[in-house]
């Protein structure tokens, strides 16, 4: 990870890199100049302008994201994450108070990011937040890899007999999502003492029968997300 100072392109004797609104308005705005000279030094060229074909054709180098974080993107998800992994690298464009001049989203990020439905002061902190969410699924990352792929936001069949057996209240879940991928919130996890204060480890987890440890945690998956995250039940993959 390395950290890019924009002051650094800056020409003026208080290296100011923002500037009031067009318009009238309240708070400041990142300008364009220092983010896209900032980002082509990363890159290694320039992006082009207006009359360019690089930048009509939307150009950018292969296997990199140039990602502006801004409360008015595209929301963040574990999907994301994976897409990210994949790449050689992301640039992560950083706004503050009012954000960044538009022409930055418009011509210069590849993609606009949020991470959810609230406002932060900048985006270094979703940055960080992204950061860590690809980081970890990049081979060698974790102790145990499988840990990327029993988590919350996986992939997993959930069969009827798993939904049967979650026993959710409060009504059914369609029909037309019963045996298909979906994506479900991770399933709970527990260790020792197996009592604690009167509350007891479900007797399944401790029996040593893997399959039925295995049904167990589906069905509990399954439970947990229509109990938290309703929505994603009929997230069909």
């Amino acid at each position: 990870m390395n950290v890019q100072d924009l002051r650094e392109f800056t020409k003026d004797k208080h290296r100011t890199v923002d500037d009031r609104p067009f318009g009238g308005g309240e708070g400041m705005v990142l300008k364009p100049e220092p983010l896209f000279q900032a980002v082509e030094k990363l890159l290694g060229h320039s992006v082009g302008d207006a009359g360019s074909a690089a930048a009509k054709n939307g150009d950018r180098e292969p296997g990199t994201a140039i990602v502006l974080m801004s409360a008015a993107g595209k929301l963040f998800r574990q999907e994301t994450a994976r897409r990210y992994a994949k790449l050689s690298r992301v640039i992560f464009i950083c706004g503050r108070y009012e954000g960044v001049d538009e022409r930055v989203a418009e011509h210069l990020a590849t993609e606009e990011i949020s991470i959810g439905d609230f406002v932060l002061s900048g985006g270094e902190l979703p940055a960080l937040m992204v950061l860590d969410a690809v980081t970890r699924l990049l081979p060698g990352a974790l102790g145990n890899e499988d840990s990327a792929v029993n988590e919350s936001f996986a992939e997993m069949e959930a069969s009827p007999e798993s939904l049967r057996d979650a026993r959710i209240e409060g009504g059914a879940i369609p029909a037309q999502t019963i045996g298909v991928r979906r994506v479900l919130l991770d399933f709970p996890h527990y260790t020792r003492p197996a009592e604690f204060r009167g509350w007891s480890v479900p007797e399944v987890l401790i029996g040593g029968n893997h399959a039925e440890v295995a049904k167990w945690r589906r069905a509990a998956a399954v439970e947990k997300t229509r109990r938290n995250r309703p929505e994603l039940i009929g997230e069909a993959k």
